[in-house]
Parts: structure tokens; C-alpha cells; sequence
């Protein structure tokens, strides 16, 4: 057995992150004690960060309804490919709002691709006061390593950081090599367009303050 922490809680003051800027959300921190990780938790879902859970698709089956409504959750990622699609599928559609996405766990599949749709997919849930489920056929590869791109970028963390933030709240997850490799690539990538999002919003903010000093100058000189 493994002793890790338990589940932590987002708060909503900004903190410094390892790119050294000031507007990242705090990382969520233990609030409950150790925990004791067992083999048969990989059978379960797990939050890695408040409103977002990481599991097998053993969690979102059809037996595991009530479950899923006990957690609070309102949206799905549904990860599996082609030869999957029979077993691992959207059972509550009329329950939930799915994403399904075609993710082969191979050394050649391109999962860097999803990340900014997943992303912004979990955000939707979140931000209307949801909690998500991503979920592959083990909870292990595929899946984790869309929720640790989101880690990543949420948070302002490197994959070293995020994998074992990740790793403290479902121990098994272990994304193949090729992942762990565009989860790297991927860091300074959301760190530019971060980077560029900022920019475009000092700009936008600057000429909103130059269009209100131009309009009350007109208005002084009006008067």
C-alpha cells in the first residue's frame, strides 16, 4: 500500500505557478489527511481536482448510474477507439453531455490534438457548477493524460509537477511513453498561448482606457 492525500479543494485566490506569473488558480491542496491506496481502487473513479474525476469506464457503466449522480457529475469524456465502440460507449445520454473521442492507446497515436477541446469541454462543466468524468477502458493511459494536459494548463504546472499532483489522488496512472512525450511538448505550447492571450487583453483593456480619456476630453470641451 501507498500512503497518499486525499482529495484538496480549489481555493479561488491566484498563486504564483513554475512559469513565475500570478494568475493561476491555487493548487488544490490535501484537506482531510492520508489515504491508503489499494488495488481495487483503480476499479473506481477518483477527484484529482475539485469537480474533475479520473476513472475506468467500469464507472460510468450502466450499474453505476446512481454513483455518477452522487458525485455530482454533468458531463462525460468518453475516450476509446474503433474496436471499442461496442463495449466502451455513452451509456446515459440523456442523463449527461458526452464528449466521445477516437484515442488509440499506441506509441503513434496524436492525442496532443484533443487537449484544447477536452480542455475547454471540462471547463464548460465547471464553470456552470458541473463535475466531469474522464474516463477511458482503465483509467490509466489515454484518459490520464488528457486530464494531466488540463492539469497543466489550468494550473501553470510542467508535466513533472502535474503527473505527480495527478498521481497523489489515483496512483495507477501511467500514459504511455509517446503521451508523457506530447504532455512535455505541450507545456511550452499553452505557455505561448497563454502568453498571447494576455497580451490581447492588456491591448483590449488599454484601448478602453484610451477611448473613455478621449471621450471625457470631448465632453470637457463640449462643456
Amino acid at each position: 500500500m501507498t500512503a497518499l492525500d486525499s482529495n484538496g479543494s480549489l481555493q479561488d485566490k491566484k498563486t504564483s505557478s513554475e512559469n513565475g506569473t500570478e494568475d493561476y488558480p491555487k493548487i488544490p491542496t490535501s484537506t482531510n489527511g492520508p489515504i491508503l491506496w489499494t488495488y481495487t481502487m483503480r476499479r473506481h473513479m477518483q477527484e484529482v481536482v475539485p469537480g474533475l474525476y479520473l476513472g475506468p469506464y467500469s464507472a460510468a457503466s450502466r450499474s453505476k448510474l446512481q454513483s455518477l449522480l452522487d458525485h455530482g457529475i454533468t458531463h462525460i469524456v468518453c475516450v476509446r477507439q474503433d474496436i471499442e465502440a461496442n463495449f466502451i460507449k455513452p451509456n446515459f445520454p440523456d442523463r449527461f453531455k458526452y464528449l466521445v473521442l477516437n484515442i488509440a492507446d499506441t506509441l503513434t497515436e496524436n492525442i496532443i490534438q484533443h487537449f484544447q477541446k477536452v480542455n475547454s469541454f471540462i471547463d464548460e462543466s465547471l464553470n456552470a457548477g458541473g463535475h466531469v468524468l474522464v474516463h477511458g477502458n482503465a483509467g490509466i493511459s489515454r484518459s490520464a493524460a488528457l486530464v494531466l494536459a488540463y492539469v497543466m494548463e489550468t494550473y501553470g504546472l510542467s508535466e513533472t509537477r502535474a503527473h505527480a499532483l495527478v498521481q497523489q489522488r489515483r496512483f495507477c496512472v501511467n500514459p504511455n511513453e509517446s503521451f508523457m512525450t506530447q504532455l512535455r511538448e505541450y507545456e511550452p505550447i499553452y505557455q505561448a498561448q497563454k502568453t498571447l492571450k494576455d497580451v490581447e487583453q492588456s491591448f483590449s483593456r488599454l484601448a478602453t482606457k484610451r477611448r473613455i480619456d478621449t471621450e471625457r476630453t470631448d465632453d470637457a470641451m463640449d462643456s
